[in-house]
């Protein structure tokens, strides 16, 4: 029977429940009771090893004098109920932050929820107008119950007095906050994003709205200060943003600062140019105490620091934007982000405009990924996060974008950094750019080499390709060339070109990861790549090959987000300020489905068959496929790699990298033909795939209707066995294309000459109809063309020019159009066309 102790002095833990671990009941019912100072030591002992052996538990007895009359057994006791206090507070204290965290989050959604019964409200009343408006005929329009609040333009001119600015720095607010909080933008749920208690937060992209609009909302750990001092700094958690320099600044009079600032953005690709925007910001603080940081677009397209430079540059839109921070009850605060651009679409080659005018891209690019940023930051302020190799968070980040930044310098290749095209004329696939002015300081490097080329796939996962060759570097990369560019950061290195040590490569890598961010959206590790020399020269002398490796954009399941690889080589020991020369992959989806889960989940488990080597190799069937469900995403693939050189080896080391990238692209090609969800022969309706028995058909039909009219032979072989006339077919010099007889007329077979030409792939073709191909001029002179072949069966078309599909001028020195007969000989297939002698202007 247990007997009652009263409650003695032991206040050590901070409440009264200690008494749980002053005193302990033992087996035959009695209570054993400590005294202070047994406490105090028995608390400095759990300090350093909460879970002492019993060695450890006898030995605390023999050293401690006030311990000698407490049995082992006894001490033992107190340990294991001091351990079990602890993880109670744990838990509690866990439980209380989860708690917190439900309560923002439902505060949260319930303004949310009024904000959505508002915009309704709205509606029906738009909605209720415009029947009355139909009912009475009336063609009036009352802009008021327009949802979309459309943004003036601001003169330089009300910018030239402080007065000015300060009145378009109050009406930006307005505006921002109508966006933040209010209806002035249709906000819809982002795709693939539901809020929960373990969700970053609350996302939204505009609707029916001008330019392109993403917001989000969530709960972050940090001071409001704090977080306005991380958001302006926009170049540390904006991977586009090249620059941003504040020109002028001063204080708005009501305890906030207004800046004229001047940003400059990276393209995300060698087909289009880069941004800038000329912007007001305003900060300042509201009654209720939340922080604002609102940003707006001043006019005048010649505004900058360097106005020379403006030239590569397409001038960018802002509209009102920014951040409201509301501090929480308990520490913490509540953030809303608002990006609403105009990146001007009209900019860039057709094919790339679903980039620029897409508000998921927007969303992932700066919405989402501040509010990552954000709180990445928090968790590493807890101490929650823990890195690999002993590196510091904040070192890590700034590798990530040191690796980020260098890649993006090689992609766009700005003047102003020192780069300069090397012997370009247009016509090669591979553009080569050089900088003299990047050297590595612990060599005799001349300078740094690029050599970059884009492409578009359709029907290939960008997270499931992106994963595969992180994966499986061994099925695209060659060893030796990384050991070249490896060499170029080593003391001692034997980087000359030609003449490296020939090294052969294990197929051993091993994936060392160094940190990633709180979603495991972005991963930073070093990659070693096993190898070992040729020869009986140092047979024992290692050969490994490290890289710091960035890999990003492999969830499936991101809308609008694109994947990354980026990898540089470094010393196996390398400082925190190593040299990094950035190379790698950016794969950019164009179309609003390419996010669609339901298209891409088929094709994540899938096994690689990359055995086929042949590409008119006969197809496998992998199943009948509804045309309605398949997937007709694009998306974009941009490679750069960048190789050091000597002065007198750039000559030698250009012709290198361009053969390299060449061999990295077809490899490319055919990883992606085998994780496409339908291989070689993707269902985009009736355009035969090559190796296929329509194909072969085809290029039957192709051949006999051209001898039929010409009276000569297509090929030169005289091939008839009918693969080996389809690969000739398909090898042709000549581009030959086919188009169906519609009153648009649609590509639906190319050879690999006419691929290269209207710069596409097989499963693209249906998006481009012959009258793209060339401009008025040229539709004009060929429209009497066509009552010629139907009449005489095929016409010769004088030289001229035409474009692909990338929007580059082609010149062709004659070509021939003949109509394509089927068996029959009676019935009109299609229409071909075979451009002689073709070259991008």
């Amino acid at each position: 029977m247990a007997m009652v102790v009263q409650h003695q002095q032991h206040n050590e833990m901070g409440d009264n429940n200690n008494n749980s671990i002053n005193k302990h009941q033992l087996d035959n019912g009695k209570y054993v009771r400590y005294t202070t100072e047994q406490v105090e030591a028995l608390e400095r002992v759990y300090a350093e090893c909460p879970k002492p052996s019993s060695l450890r538990r006898q030995q605390l007895i023999r050293e401690c004098p006030i311990l000698s009359n407490i049995e082992p057994k006894q001490i033992k006791v107190w340990f294991q109920n001091r351990r079990c206090r602890e993880k109670q507070r744990k838990e509690s204290s866990r439980l209380q932050t989860v708690n917190k965290k439900l309560s923002a989050m439902n505060k949260l959604l319930m303004e949310e929820n009024d904000r959505l019964q508002k915009q309704v409200s709205q509606l029906v009343c738009e909605n209720g107008f415009m029947r009355q408006q139909m009912h009475t005929g009336s063609a009036a329009t009352d802009a008021s119950c327009e949802s979309v609040i459309t943004t003036p333009q601001h003169s330089l001119r009300d910018a030239n007095n402080p007065a000015g600015l300060l009145s378009i720095a109050e009406e930006t607010l307005t505006e921002f906050l109508s966006k933040a909080t209010g209806t002035a933008v249709n906000w819809v749920q982002m795709p693939g994003m539901k809020p929960g208690p373990d969700s970053v937060g609350i996302f939204a992209i505009s609707q029916s709205c001008s330019g392109v609009a993403a917001r989000a909302c969530g709960l972050v750990s940090l001071e409001p200060t704090k977080i306005v001092e991380i958001l302006k700094d926009r170049p540390s958690w904006f991977r586009d943003c090249r620059s941003l320099e504040v020109l002028t600044m001063f204080p708005a009079g009501n305890g906030g600062t207004i800046e004229l600032v001047y940003m400059q953005t990276f393209a995300p690709t060698t087909q289009a140019p880069a941004r800038d925007f000329w912007t007001l910001r305003y900060t300042t603080s509201l009654d209720n105490g939340s922080l604002v940081v609102c940003e707006r677009s001043l006019s005048g397209s010649g505004a900058g620091p360097n106005p020379a430079a403006l030239s590569q540059f397409v001038r960018g839109e802002m509209l009102p934007s920014g951040y409201l921070i509301r501090p929480c009850e308990g520490g913490g605060s509540v953030i809303h982000i608002v990006d609403h651009l105009n990146l001007e679409a009209w900019s860039v080659p057709e094919v790339l405009r679903p980039l620029y005018e897409s508000s998921k891209v927007v969303a992932q690019k700066m919405t989402i990924a501040a509010l990552r940023y954000i709180r990445q930051i928090a968790q590493e302020s807890s101490g929650e996060v823990v890195y690999g190799l002993g590196r510091q968070p904040a070192v890590l980040r700034t590798l990530s974008q040191r690796l980020s930044r260098g890649f993006n310098d090689a992609i766009n290749g700005f003047s102003d950094d020192g780069w300069s095209l090397m012997n370009f004329d247009g016509v090669e696939d591979v553009i080569i750019a050089v900088n003299s002015t990047k050297n590595l300081s612990n060599s005799v490097i001349g300078g740094i080499l690029c050599a970059k080329a884009s492409m578009l796939f359709q029907n290939v996962p960008p997270a499931v390709l992106v994963r595969f060759l992180r994966e499986h570097r061994s099925e695209w990369a060659d060893f030796n060339v990384d050991a070249y560019s490896a060499a170029s950061v080593k003391a001692n290195s034997y980087n000359t070109y030609p003449g490296m040590r020939p090294t052969r490569f294990t197929g051993s890598q091993i994936i060392m990861p160094l940190g990633h961010t709180i979603e495991h959206e972005e991963m930073l590790e070093v990659v070693r790549l096993e190898g070992h020399a040729l020869g009986q020269e140092d047979p024992f002398t290692s050969r490994d090959i490290h890289l710091l490796q960035l890999c990003n954009g492999i969830d499936e399941n991101a809308v609008g987000a694109c994947s990354e690889l980026v990898f540089a080589p470094i010393d196996e020991m390398f400082p925190d300020d190593a040299p990094l020369v950035p190379s790698g992959f950016r794969i950019i989806p164009l179309d609003p489905k390419s996010g669609d889960a339901k298209n891409t989940m088929a094709t994540t488990h899938r096994t690689l068959d990359l055995t086929s080597s042949l590409d008119v190799a006969p197809t496998t069937n992998h199943g009948s496929t509804d045309i309605s469900t398949c997937q007709t995403a694009r998306s974009l693939l941009t490679i750069a790699f960048q190789f050091p050189f000597e002065n007198n080896l750039a000559e030698s080391v250009a012709t290198m990298a361009r053969q390299y990238v060449r061999s990295v692209i077809n490899s490319v090609q055919r990883v992606a033909m085998a994780i496409s969800p339908s291989g070689l022969s993707p269902c985009v309706g009736p355009k035969p795939s090559p190796g296929s028995p329509e194909a072969i058909t085809l290029a039957q039909w192709i051949c006999q209707s051209y001898t039929y009219h010409l009276g000569a032979d297509l090929l030169s072989s005289g091939s008839v066995v009918e693969d080996s006339l389809l690969k000739d077919l398909w090898q042709h010099q000549d581009a030959i294309l086919c188009c169906s007889l519609k009153s648009l007329p649609v590509f639906m077979f190319a050879n690999q000459a006419g691929l290269d030409m209207l710069e596409t792939t097989l499963v693209s073709l249906q998006d481009i109809t012959l009258d793209k191909m060339f401009d008025d001029s040229g539709r004009k002179a060929l429209v009497p063309e066509f009552a010629k072949i139907m009449q005489q069966g095929y016409t010769h078309l004088p030289g001229g020019i035409c474009m692909s599909a990338m929007g580059r001028h082609i010149t062709y020195e004659q070509a021939v159009a003949w109509k394509v007969l089927a068996a029959d000989e009676s019935t009109v297939h299609c229409l071909a066309f075979s451009f002689v002698n073709w070259s991008f202007v």
